[in-house]
């Protein structure tokens, strides 16, 4: 796997792609990507960060996995290419906002337009095979990605880190609080949502009160 990743995000994360176990998780995903169908597209592994610079990074959401049907991931967890039905948790997603920010309901689930405003949309793990959920877990990119959170809690200041249900609040542990904003709630899946986790959380408002406080621009949802 030839990294190909915004210049930004490669000058503070070369010493993590030099390691031993990046090395190896690159060999892994090659061999992955040779003998099934996996997504997202290899050059859209690592389209969080090339579609949102590490010095423009205003806010953090933390995924889990890819989407692995068809068509669906691009590399921005939650997010969905243009004219791809919206996934449940996305549907959750733009409910909420609807109700919290007054804006309407959009017809594309492509967030590129989020991440181009500051907001990385990082899931845990990069990739994964068509149709086997979590099925590249635990070969590497939770230590990749838990370093990319590391990472932006040092060398940032007032970025607002969103965490959505139980595996994201536990990264948690990786951010200086005193530094940073945590909004935490369920996760918007229906199985959450439906037990009164997610709706009213009004995170998406509430991110842009904290943005205004320390005179950053707003996030247009």
């Amino acid at each position: 796997m030839n990294v190909s990743i915004d210049p930004s995000w490669k000058f503070h994360l070369q010493t993590e792609f030099e390691k031993p176990y990046f090395k190896e998780l690159a060999q892994f995903v090659k061999q992955e990507y040779q003998k099934f169908t996996c997504y997202p597209k290899g050059r859209d592994i690592f389209a969080a960060f090339d579609h949102c610079p590490f010095q423009e990074t205003k806010v953090v959401i933390i995924g889990q996995d890819p989407y692995h049907g068809p068509n669906q991931a691009n590399g921005l967890c939650f997010s969905v290419k243009d004219g791809i039905p919206h996934p449940p948790s996305l549907v959750n997603i733009f409910k909420e906002i609807k109700v919290d920010t007054e804006q309407p309901y959009p017809k594309s689930g492509n967030l590129e337009r989020w991440a181009q405003q500051g907001v990385l949309l990082l899931n845990a793990t990069l990739t994964v095979r068509a149709h086997q959920a979590g099925s590249h877990q635990k070969k590497g990119w939770e230590q990749f990605t838990d370093a990319v959170i590391s990472k932006v809690s040092t060398e940032q200041e007032g970025i607002v880190f969103l965490l959505w249900g139980g595996f994201a609040k536990k990264k948690s542990v990786l951010i200086d609080k005193t530094k940073h904003h945590i909004l935490t709630s369920g996760h918007p899946s229906p199985l959450s949502a439906n037990r009164g986790l997610w709706f009213g959380n009004q995170h998406f408002s509430k991110t842009n009160v904290l943005l205004a406080q320390i005179g950053k621009k707003l996030i247009s949802w």
